[in-house]
């Protein structure tokens, strides 16, 4: 048996946080579906998003979900990017932290690796490394 496991991000707004993410690492929506697709919606809901898949940065999907309460985002959880190609991982890195937080620049780590972490404008943290 075995399973797959998917970030699923709760949003203040889950439509401008995944085009960001498609904006910056290339991707596209793959499902979206409202809770105005579901009878009985009151108005004031229905342009919300109950489900939104993306894919990003190749075949990362991303779910993520209108949320009806403040949104925070904790240093225990970061969403990690493993890159094969420098040029690619730097990229990633400068467009996701644009509007953001550069925790740690990216650069040539003691290990062998590049590796950078930020934060970006919607409070995720990405680690980015290329092997």
């Amino acid at each position: 048996m075995g399973a797959q496991i998917y970030a699923y991000l709760m949003s203040e707004d889950a439509r401008r946080q995944a085009n960001f993410y498609i904006e910056a690492l290339g991707g596209e929506i793959q499902f979206l579906a409202t809770y105005g697709d579901t009878p009985g919606t009151p108005e004031a809901m229905k342009d919300k998003v109950m489900h939104l898949a993306v894919n990003v940065a190749g075949t990362n999907t991303i779910m993520f979900a209108d949320s009806m309460e403040p949104v925070s985002y904790h240093r225990s959880t970061s969403l990690s990017l493993v890159y094969d190609d420098l040029e690619e991982a730097t990229a990633a890195y400068a467009k996701l932290s644009q509007g953001g937080e550069s925790r740690y620049p990216f650069a040539l780590q003691p290990w062998g690796a590049h590796y950078g972490e930020v934060i970006d404008p919607f409070g995720v943290t990405w680690m980015i490394t290329k092997q």
